[in-house]
């Protein structure tokens, strides 16, 4: 059977005075639309623990929801809140199983040639805007750093920059 809300509500208000048989039937429904909500939100074997997840939640709110309010919609927000935090943690996880120990190591060989080529591609460029880029996006100092230590004012420092980098983008795709 695939209960209403009509329903899924009466089951939740007898829950709620203690009927046990009521919250068995309750939860059995709540776990079939689960399963109907999260089938297209996560890979399939995710889906079990989820639903599980989201079950313990009802139980431990179950006496927050209140009776004149509609109950699937407080399911649901349950159900996507769950959802989200599902997604953080797998994304956690993944992130953290990444490893930096078959990195490609950076030889001091290719830091070389990119400054060789960055100093070749600066020769076309204004000495006001190489030395921003270079402080700001090399260097990684802020703005106001860079208009500090240039003098130059920091609406100049961002044109600079912004012409700058326009500049070597058009000459690079001129090469390519």
């Amino acid at each position: 059977m695939i209960a209403d809300e009509t329903t899924l509500a009466q089951l939740m208000r007898q829950s709620q005075q203690g009927d046990k048989h009521a919250y068995t039937v309750l939860l059995g429904e709540c776990a079939g639309w689960l399963q109907r909500y999260f089938r297209r939100r996560v890979p399939p074997h995710q889906l079990d623990d989820l639903v599980q997840d989201v079950l313990l939640a009802l139980h431990h709110k179950r006496a927050s929801w209140d009776g004149a309010r509609a109950f699937l919609p407080w399911l649901a927000a349950i159900a996507r809140y769950r959802w989200v935090d599902h997604l953080r943690k797998v994304y956690r996880s993944e992130t953290d199983q990444l490893e930096d120990w078959d990195a490609p190591e950076e030889s001091s060989e290719e830091a070389v040639l990119a400054r060789l080529s960055l100093e070749r591609l600066f020769v076309n460029l204004p000495p006001g805007q190489v030395e921003v880029i270079e402080l700001v996006k090399i260097e990684g100092l802020s703005i106001t750093e860079a208009s500090a230590r240039t003098g130059q004012s920091e609406s100049l420092v961002k044109v600079n920059i912004h012409r700058g980098l326009k500049k070597l983008a058009a000459m690079i795709e001129k090469a390519e």
